[in-house]
């Protein structure tokens, strides 16, 4: 009697009190019930392996030091195959030549779905870039894979170059800058300019305020907005305010396009034309803007820091350059408003020479793509060395099973890609910048983990 009268008189004084004492008792009383349970896991026969210690230990580590966590878990565990938990989320984790050609093409593994619990650096706007249809999720990747056709690339080259030499202007003559804010904000206005619209790729403005709301995206996705999203924390609310600003000013854009009725030369246009429904036009550009821009942007940025400490394979990328220059020189003046072979022509001789960026920006892609192995070398090794990420994928179909451990229905499953790309096995001393390696060809599905578009990952 004595206990329930305490019960009571405790219920009564939580009822009594303001919502923050009660929503502090709610979130402890749900975390202790996480710890509780998480004590009690034990896996069966078929099931992999779970990582020691108490579950709610593990979400910090997964989301901020995830290469090193995902390396403690085998090293922990002694197995190629491990699994813990996110809250509720069971998330298994694979290596191994088996595994991977697994994960790569088991039908039941869902990239899309796989990817909800890695987005929080997405603008979550329901119906535009979460709890898509299978339909417009298909249609959305086809449009993607337009936009990447020869023919829209080549027209926008000379584009993207001259936004290239705008933003190096400003860099000034110092010598000296930081490749991961002047080469990354360069990125993500080459991303503006591929993915959207030259109404916001042409205003400076808009694009530095796209930059600030995406950067309070990534920078407020903290784990707790992953994993509870319903739970209203600072970073929660910046997100939402961020997210309703991106769309409204990629609905803007759109909206003076189409009362407009000027017809522009980009991606937009392309959507537009091919008569999408506006939910997808805002959702492919609102999405593939972000997850564009943060794989290019980082990749860039090691790029030039790689080869800042690097000479030997800075002169062989110039000299290739310089090669290519000289084998598609530019046109001459023929008579005006002619052209040779589809060359510009050349301005009149009292004219100012033509700009870097002119000059390059009449070579045509398949030169690009065809002669220049060393700039593909490097830009393969630097994706090897400085992107050692993960690949996911949920399980929507029925239980399978990797490397003889069951993976139920519901469940994430984790490839990291370093699984191929640091075995020092197939690259030895793999750390190390080396162009010169001799690319790795004969590993099944190895060349998978390197392929895997993170702009598809962008649509949960």
């Amino acid at each position: 009697m004595p206990y329930c009268v305490g019960l009571q008189s405790a219920a009564t004084a939580l009822l009594s009190a303001g919502f923050a004492t009660q929503f502090t008792v709610a979130v402890v009383v749900f975390l202790a019930i996480i710890l509780v349970t998480s004590s009690l896991q034990k896996e069966g026969v078929d099931e992999a392996k779970f990582l020691p210690g108490y579950s709610p230990f593990h979400i910090v580590p997964f989301f901020r030091r995830r290469y090193d966590f995902l390396n403690w878990g085998f090293h922990a565990t002694g197995q190629s195959i491990f699994q813990f938990r996110l809250l509720r989320n069971t998330v298994i984790v694979v290596s191994g030549e088996s595994a991977r050609q697994a994960f790569f093409t088991a039908k039941g593994l869902d990239l899309t779905e796989g990817f909800k619990i890695l987005s929080g650096a997405i603008p979550m706007v329901r119906g535009v870039t979460s709890d898509l249809q299978t339909r417009r999720i298909a249609l959305i990747h086809k449009r993607l894979a337009n936009v990447q056709r020869n023919l829209p690339l080549s027209s926008l080259i000379p584009h993207l170059l001259e936004d290239t030499r705008n933003a190096m202007e400003g860099w000034g003559s110092s010598g000296k800058f930081d490749p991961f804010d002047n080469v990354y904000e360069l990125i993500f206005q080459l991303t503006i300019r591929s993915l959207s619209c030259s109404e916001i790729a042409e205003d400076p403005a808009l694009v530095a305020r796209l930059k600030v709301l995406y950067d309070t995206l990534d920078n407020g996705t903290t784990p707790a907005t992953v994993l509870v999203p319903w739970l209203p924390t600072p970073a929660m609310i910046k997100k939402l305010w961020a997210t309703k600003e991106i769309y409204e000013i990629v609905t803007h854009a759109i909206s003076a396009r189409e009362r407009s009725g000027t017809s522009r030369n980009d991606t937009l246009q392309m959507l537009l034309d091919s008569g999408d429904e506006k939910l997808v036009v805002v959702g492919f550009i609102m999405g593939l803007l972000i997850a564009g821009a943060r794989a290019t942007g980082t990749t860039a940025s090691w790029l030039m820091t790689f080869l800042g400490a690097h000479p030997e394979w800075r002169s062989k990328a110039a000299a290739e350059v310089e090669a290519l220059l000289a084998s598609y020189p530019y046109a001459p003046e023929v008579s005006p408003g002619s052209t040779q072979e589809g060359r510009p022509t050349r301005t009149p001789a009292d004219a100012s020479p033509p700009s870097l960026a002119s000059r390059l920006g009449t070579i045509p892609l398949e030169l690009w793509e065809n002669e220049t192995p060393v700039l593909d070398a490097i830009i393969r090794e630097t994706t090897r060395v400085a992107q050692p990420h993960t690949a996911m994928r949920r399980n929507l179909g029925p239980e399978l099973y990797i490397n003889n451990k069951i993976i139920p229905t519901g469940a994430y499953v984790i490839y990291p890609f370093s699984d191929v790309h640091l075995d020092p096995e197939l690259y030895p001393d793999p750390w190390k910048f080396d162009p010169g390696r001799k690319e790795v060809s004969h590993v099944p599905f190895g060349m998978s983990a390197g392929a895997e578009v993170s702009t598809l990952h962008c649509f949960s």
